[in-house]
């Protein structure tokens, strides 16, 4: 294969191949845009210099938009919003004003309309779906929560969502054709998806373990670890540049990182597992506003997400889990169903065992939550021989999505008298 031949493959398989493919990004593109200039034009929360963090939901703006956030956790983070911060500045004439965060913003919003576009491409061309129920399933998907505010939020997690589906994509396409990920798409994805976020480079690997033979033939497995050693070591030696090879400094302030970010709150365990890792990701419960302060004194107020209060939501999370496991048992012999979930796996150890960041696991969305739509994908193409279950699966699909749509529409409405109340 010549060197255009794969910048053409790589240009088809990140972006738009296809004139609908172009009209549905151009569609997210629009309707997330106009929000995100909205807000940015309008308001500072997107970006204001006084407020170091947790203005909304947690999430981290200033912080990962001056620095890319603490190495400990974001390892090559620096490097990447480097230059965001640095194209938002050319844009502003070198000022930090609704400009600047226009772009950030934007930038924001591309990213994650063609991590919906990466969905729609693995609902078309892996699991092969009617053009109608891949629509649905990206509609779905597009009004979750998490999906709606990175879409103006420059966050990791905003471009953490954009490289790990578009490396799920890329692996199934692989692992279908029964090839081989080659050691340069592996050492780039573990560069871009574990710099932005270390504990997700081990996602990076899952793949490799269900490639064809690989159990079958030493010779086989030696390469499958020689490219994952490969990888690590170009990505170590990155993490360690940036530390001035100061190892010790990381191992010190993860030590620092888990005390902090793993205590147990008031919240009852079971409840910030339901209603904050897998359902504050799609369905927006009832707000807090708390009262914060910087280190030079500066007040603000913070949004943050209370549990559920009603019955509602709490059967809207358990019909989703329900037919996420249901497609995971129907598709239990399907390799690409099992990369999934093991990916999935990763951030229920880290977060509901572990408890790493669980009292705000909402914001860790872009990590993990794109499997959902992927799995109902799956569930689809389970019973695509079964007319009768199919019907009840697209009821019960567009009755989500009319709830999910209601809700999260009704909520955004208050988050708006937030920002006019505190943030204009």
């Amino acid at each position: 294969m010549t060197v255009k031949q794969k910048a053409t493959d790589f240009l088809k398989t990140v972006f738009p191949a296809t004139p609908f493919e172009l009209l549905l990004f151009v569609i997210f593109l629009s309707a997330y845009g106009t929000l995100g200039t909205y807000i940015a034009l309008h308001y500072r929360i997107v970006f204001d210099d006084r407020i170091p963090w947790d203005a909304y939901f947690s999430f981290d703006n200033r912080a990962i938009v001056m620095t890319g956030g603490g190495f400990e956790r974001h390892p090559l983070a620096n490097y990447f919003f480097d230059w965001i911060r640095e194209l938002a500045l050319v844009f502003s004439d070198g000022k930090k004003n609704d400009i600047f965060r226009l772009v950030l913003a934007w930038c924001s919003n591309i990213a994650v309309s063609l991590s919906l576009i990466q969905i729609y491409k693995y609902l078309k061309n892996i699991i092969r779906l009617p053009k109608y129920i891949s629509l649905l399933i990206l509609t779905f998907f597009a009004l979750f929560a998490t999906t709606i505010l990175l879409s103006f939020t420059p966050e990791t997690y905003t471009y953490t969502l954009f490289f790990l589906v578009l490396f799920n994509y890329y692996a199934a396409l692989k692992l279908r054709k029964e090839e081989k990920i080659p050691a340069a798409a592996l050492t780039l994805a573990t560069i871009s998806v574990g710099g932005l976020t270390v504990t997700n480079a081990v996602k990076v690997f899952i793949p490799l373990f269900f490639e064809k033979g690989i159990y079958k033939s030493w010779k086989k497995w030696g390469n499958a670890v020689l490219r994952i050693i490969i990888s690590v070591g170009v990505f170590v030696l990155l993490f360690l540049y940036r530390l001035d090879f100061n190892y010790m400094q990381f191992l010190n302030k993860s030590g620092e990182q888990y005390e902090k970010f793993s205590k147990p709150k008031v919240t009852p365990l079971w409840d910030m597992i339901y209603s904050w890792f897998f359902g504050g990701n799609m369905l927006f419960s009832s707000f807090i506003i708390r009262d914060y302060h910087s280190k030079e004194g500066f007040q603000y107020k913070a949004l943050s997400m209370d549990v559920y209060t009603s019955l509602i939501p709490y059967l809207f999370v358990a019909v989703v889990l329900i037919l996420v496991l249901w497609s995971y048992f129907k598709n239990f012999k399907n390799k690409l169903v099992q990369v999934l979930m093991i990916s999935f796996l990763v951030d229920i150890i880290i977060h509901c065992i572990l408890k790493f960041g669980l009292h705000t696991s909402y914001i860790y969305g872009g990590h993990f939550i794109f499997v959902i739509p992927l799995m109902l994908g799956w569930l689809f193409y389970g019973y695509r021989d079964s007319p009768r279950i199919m019907a009840a699966l697209l009821c019960t699909v567009s009755l989500l999505l009319f709830y999910l749509g209601m809700n999260n529409l009704w909520r955004m409405e208050e988050f708006f008298v937030f920002l006019d109340k505190y943030y204009q």
